[in-house]
């Protein structure tokens, strides 16, 4: 392995090889209970061209085990030559704890999830906190100002604040839903639903993985979407459970709050639904608007633009669909260039990015005229791409646009690349593979975190 070092960065050379009872409330009803994970039949793919191939609540307030840092054995690797280039993979980073399954970004900080458990959070390309939750993989994270939400397999919410004394230290201020609401539920046999033969919950709790969070756009209202195929609405000042949808006839795979009160849902059988909210008294109810999509596919992954004028929805069959506000959402076209699932989407300025089970990255630029041309492909990890965050970034020139996408991924590793807007449609950036360390021979890919593609939930 050849390299230099910098400023504490490691510079590494790319060429280098390297039935129903309401008596009392149980414990593993609410401490304990750990999510159904029934597989789902394959899922139908299509070949298209493209331009490239909690056991205990208590336990969430556990310290932070700075000895599990990945830093200790795969450092975050800066990209020296490509980063000062127009569109280029600046880092990557490696963990050895965990497939990436979540992560958001804000200002100069990066949060990240995956099935270690450990919330890691990043800054400036360096690992500056940390904390844990046991309670099985994080599926979501979201912000809300100074909150930090995740969204978790046993179909909880942990909400999080920074310490006011150490910005380093997070502390857990909430589960959703909280243990007041729960027990008080709890005591009004009306508050049961019937999930399946013989198994009754309290309709304020999911009882299977959440998939996604979403917020408003004043941060009042919080939404987590369910593969026990409700959606749940939830006030952020106390956390209370304000109603709950059952929203498909599969599990919901993603969800995005929209504009004018529309919140749209896309599902694992195969459609994206737009339900309109009104507010009632203190609380909310959601009606059915219409169904937008209707396919035999999976719907896997949606995505609105900063002012909701576009949405997107990706489909395991590796097409994105798109619907154009002004148009009052009528269907506009379709993006083809996956081979495999489309994952995760998301959009920044008038660009859209797509990450995909084919471990590639699609760049999408929209034109005035609402089409969309592919400006490049980001390819370099190892794994099928999970998830997807842009920020601005601030480090241009004026008028200069440009864009810092993270992607995070099945092959344990967090990219950071350096998109341009204003870049020239047909160009294709394909970056070697940064080196891996400690990796053990045949240890990519792994059956047992792939299984998951041919399902229908994601």
């Amino acid at each position: 392995m050849t390299g230099s070092s910098r400023k504490g960065h490691t510079f590494l050379d790319e060429g280098s090889v390297h039935g129903r009872r309401f008596g009392k409330l149980k414990k593993d009803e609410f401490d304990g209970y750990n999510s159904d994970n029934h597989p789902r039949k394959n899922s139908p793919v299509k070949t298209t061209d493209a331009p490239h191939l909690d056991p205990q609540m208590a336990s969430d307030n556990s310290p932070y085990d700075a000895s599990l840092s990945p830093l200790s054995k795969s450092p975050w690797h800066v990209n020296e030559e490509a980063s000062s280039s127009e569109e280029a993979l600046v880092g990557s980073l490696v963990r050895e704890e965990g497939h990436i399954y979540s992560l958001a970004a804000t200002k100069d900080l990066l949060y990240t999830g995956s099935d270690s458990k450990n919330i890691r959070v990043w800054k400036n390309q360096k690992e500056f906190a940390g904390f844990k939750s046991n309670s099985g993989l994080v599926k979501a994270i979201v912000i809300a100002g100074e909150k930090i939400l995740t969204g978790h397999q046993d179909g909880r919410i942990r909400v999080w604040r920074v310490s006011n004394k150490n910005e380093q230290t997070y502390r857990r201020a909430a589960t959703l839903p909280t243990l007041r609401n729960y027990i008080k539920c709890s005591m009004k046999p009306s508050n049961y639903v019937e999930v399946r033969r013989h198994r009754n919950v309290l309709w304020i709790k999911h009882y299977d993985a959440i998939s996604c969070l979403s917020l408003t756009e004043d941060l009042t209202l919080i939404y987590s979407a369910s593969w026990d195929k409700t959606f749940k609405v939830w006030r952020a000042s106390n956390y209370k459970c304000l109603e709950s949808v059952t929203a498909h006839d599969d599990a919901v795979n993603a969800l995005v709050v929209g504009f004018d009160g529309l919140v749209f849902t896309g599902s694992a059988d195969g459609t994206v639904k737009i339900w309109r909210r009104e507010m009632q008294g203190k609380g909310t109810k959601h009606f059915f608007s219409q169904t937008l999509l209707k396919q035999e596919c999976a719907v896997t992954a949606l995505a609105l633009n900063s002012d909701g004028t576009f949405l997107y929805a990706g489909s395991s069959d590796g097409l994105v669909n798109y619907w154009v506000r002004e148009t009052n959402l009528e269907h506009c076209g379709i993006l083809r260039g996956h081979k495999l699932a489309v994952l995760c989407l998301a959009a920044a300025g008038s660009l859209v990015f797509s990450g995909s089970a084919d471990m590639a990255i699609c760049v999408w630029k929209r034109s005035i005229t609402n089409e969309h041309a592919c400006i490049s492909v980001l390819s370099g990890h190892t794994g099928p791409v999970k998830c997807l965050a842009a920020e601005k970034d601030l480090d241009v020139m004026l008028h200069e646009r440009k864009w810092i996408l993270y992607s995070g991924s099945l092959d344990k590793s967090v990219k950071v690349w350096k998109v341009k807007e204003n870049a020239a449609p047909g160009g294709q950036q394909t970056h070697q593979q940064l080196p891996r360390l400690s990796v053990s021979s045949g240890e990519f890919p792994r059956v047992s975190s792939l299984r998951k593609m041919g399902s229908r939930r994601y």
